[in-house]
């Protein structure tokens, strides 16, 4: 269904050397070089004249897939695969569409990691540029393609390429130009320079790359300006992994009465400078070198204003990018690890005030009235403000490790407060700069739930070096309480983005919906999502693990039989060839509190083998259970709660992971987070 003269459009395309393609690369010419259809779902068609495979709505229905996997690949330098692609269909609501899905399948993991999604349609091919990680883990590529409504839906691929590098970098040699575009505008537009390019006013270099003038390059010329500063911008693709390093390019200004400048873009639609040329123009080729940072998905804009139709050109060529800071970088890196701390084995790089210790690094048994760390429940976390230790205005201060300026951080932590009549200020965090004489509250507590591990996020920026410091008040002798503190963390970029993917499959947190996970049947006996408290008070949490006012599955004893049970049924994981650890938090608090079991049901097997069981009350906080288990067959995972003998039984779940490798890979494992010691047991479904 895709027209024949939109792929005569794109011959250009085409790459040389089609037969030399590197190992998980296509053109798809003869045929899809070691990429197959699976066979459980639509093939992908090889049209005949070549050049693409394309799956459409001739002989399928709206819903159905079309899955495309890859040969074993492996990439153990930083590589950029680009995807030429198509997705055609009528006009129509956006939950009709089709969909291009793009996976990354790990030999190790039983689940498939989602890269990449698109659903925009069009009359012509697109390009999608996809950052992949360096690793030693052999993988695979998995394309699959959802059809949407309409008799003309269709979803082609031209080209897959896996090339060593950054998807950012680019010498504008190959005719998609790795993936930059031109934003559109009247008047001044960026375009290829070099080669046969023979029709601009200016006299053009010769680009960077060859030293000739054969070899391609970016340009944007003054000569058509209409307005005073108009501008024209160029626009990499989105990185799709996190970045930080050294982005370096080469320029040419002819005059230099224009403006050139760097943008960064985030998916917030934050425009952030990072450069701007400093000096006069000069018909040479220029160095230039930026420290740029993607924690998260960004684009960067090359951005020429210019001051009239005078102002000559601004060339641009060989874009590169190194992991290791630039050479002109005098600050020492931003490490997130040294600003971080869940305080199970000191306070990190943390201190305090010389006055004496306000903030005591303590590990407690759960009982009534203090829950455990939030880290794993029975580890350590930092207490301030005890009622005997404490005198009536006492302030106490921690300190973090210095940050370096003009850089953008999130800041998370989690607290709980007890106590308190007026809990306004109990804690607050403040930037203090280097010589401690500016200060400045970022973040202050106004009300909370007591005794509930609640986490709190705050995005900053300063221009100067800083320090985070977290202050604890008690304001008097008769309001006083205490205040806790656990797993600080401190990362590059800001705290409120909007993921463009989904969450990995391996995890869910029950904040947003119940993942994949699926009962065989629902009514009050089943497992519920919920927030806050459960309805019967002396049992059940307070809040969720995640972030204390988040969700987390659990039963209502209440409505439920003695010895009665409700079972959770994750989605099918693959079988795989070694250990996988999964790793969940669990909350059995009542007096009643019956049996929380976890199974393994592998395909083919009525009955599934117990893993891991706890039985009575544990404890009043959240703990972590670490489960290692080892399956070859496609198998799930089964999540048992049984009433016990009273209604304060609930029983709760959250924050589950899976993860490949064995959990003593993962972090030390605690004593509550061992196996079921018993035989294993089986059960029927």
């Amino acid at each position: 269904m895709l027209l024949r003269g939109v792929l005569l459009a794109v011959q250009a395309l085409q790459l040389a050397g089609a037969l030399d393609l590197p190992a998980g690369s296509c053109t798809f010419e003869e045929n899809t070089c070691g990429y197959d259809s699976v066979f459980a779902f639509l093939p992908w068609i090889l049209n005949e004249e070549g050049h693409y495979i394309y799956v459409d709505t001739s002989f399928a229905k709206q819903g159905e897939k079309a899955v495309l996997l890859s040969s074993d690949l492996q990439v153990e330098e930083w590589s950029c695969l680009r995807l030429v692609y198509q997705i055609a269909a009528p006009s129509g609501p956006a939950s009709d569409s089709s969909r291009l899905n793009l996976y990354l399948r790990f030999e190790d993991e039983s689940f498939d990691r989602l890269l990449w999604t698109a659903t925009e349609h069009s009359d012509s091919w697109l390009i999608a540029s996809l950052d992949l990680q360096n690793s030693s883990k052999k993988f695979k590529i998995l394309i699959e393609g959802v059809l949407g409504q309409g008799n003309t839906a269709s979803i082609a691929l031209f080209e897959i390429k896996m090339t060593t590098g950054y998807c950012i970098e680019c010498d504008f040699e190959e005719n998609h130009l790795c993936g930059f575009v031109n934003r559109w505008n009247p008047n001044v537009n960026w375009f290829v320079g070099g080669g046969t390019v023979q029709n601009s006013h200016s006299i053009l270099p010769q680009d960077h790359t060859f030293q000739n003038e054969m070899g391609h390059y970016m340009y944007v010329d003054a000569v058509y300006v209409k307005h005073f500063q108009e501008v024209a911008q160029l626009i990499s693709p989105m990185t799709t992994a996190p970045m930080s390093g050294c982005l370096s390019f080469y320029y040419q200004l002819q005059q230099g009465n224009d403006v050139f400048s760097l943008y960064t873009l985030d998916v917030t639609g934050l425009y952030e400078e990072i450069w701007k040329t400093n000096s006069p123009g000069h018909p040479a080729w220029n160095l230039a070198e930026v420290e740029f940072s993607a924690p998260y998905p960004m684009e960067v804009i090359f951005e020429v204003a210019f001051n009239g139709p005078k102002g000559g050109y601004v060339a641009l060529d060989d874009i590169a990018f190194s992991p290791v800071h630039c050479q002109n970088q005098t600050k020492l890196p931003f490490s997130a690890l040294e600003a971080s701390c869940d305080f199970e084995e000191d306070l990190c790089n943390f201190y305090q005030d010389k006055e004496g210790p306000g903030w005591n690094r303590v590990k407690v048994k759960p009982n009534m009235y203090r829950a455990g760390d939030h880290t794993s429940g029975l580890g350590y976390y930092l207490l301030a403000n005890t009622k005997y230790t404490s005198q009536p205005g006492y302030i106490g201060r921690l300190y973090g490790p210095s940050l370096p300026g003009n850089l953008q951080y999130c800041l998370r932590f989690y607290y709980a407060i007890y106590g308190f009549f007026k809990m306004s200020d109990t804690l607050a965090v403040y930037i203090f700069e280097e010589n401690h004489v500016v200060q400045e509250k970022i973040w202050s507590v106004l009300e909370s739930p007591r005794g509930v591990w609640m986490q709190a996020e705050i995005t900053f920026k300063k221009p100067m070096s800083t320090k985070v410091v977290f202050m604890s008040l008690c304001k008097s002798f008769w309001d006083c309480g205490l205040v806790a503190l656990d797993d600080i963390t401190i990362e590059l970029g800001s705290c409120w983005f909007p993921k463009k993917l989904p969450p990995t499959p391996g995890e869910c947190t029950f904040d947003q919906d119940e993942c994949a996970f699926t009962q065989e049947r629902r009514n009050r006996s089943s497992w519920h999502r919920r927030r806050g408290e459960t309805p019967t008070s002396y049992t059940g949490p307070k809040g969720d693990h995640t972030t204390g006012v988040g969700y987390y599955m659990y039963i209502e004893a209440s409505h439920m039989v003695y010895g009665q049970k409700a079972h959770l049924l994750s989605g099918p994981l693959r079988g795989v060839t070694g250990k996988h650890c999964l790793t969940f938090f669990y909350h059995m608090y009542g007096a009643g509190t019956g049996l929380l079991s976890v199974y393994l049901k592998k395909e083919g097997n009525s009955k599934g083998s117990l893993l891991w069981r706890r039985k009575g009350e544990q404890s009043i906080s959240w703990l972590r259970a670490l489960v290692e288990y080892s399956s070859e067959r496609q198998h799930q995972i089964i999540f048992e709660a049984m009433r016990g003998v009273s209604i304060r039984s609930d029983i709760a779940i959250d924050d589950i992971k899976f993860q490949a490798g064995s959990c003593a890979d993962m972090e030390d494992v605690t004593q509550q987070s061992s196996g079921y010691s018993e035989d294993l047991n089986e059960v029927e479904y």
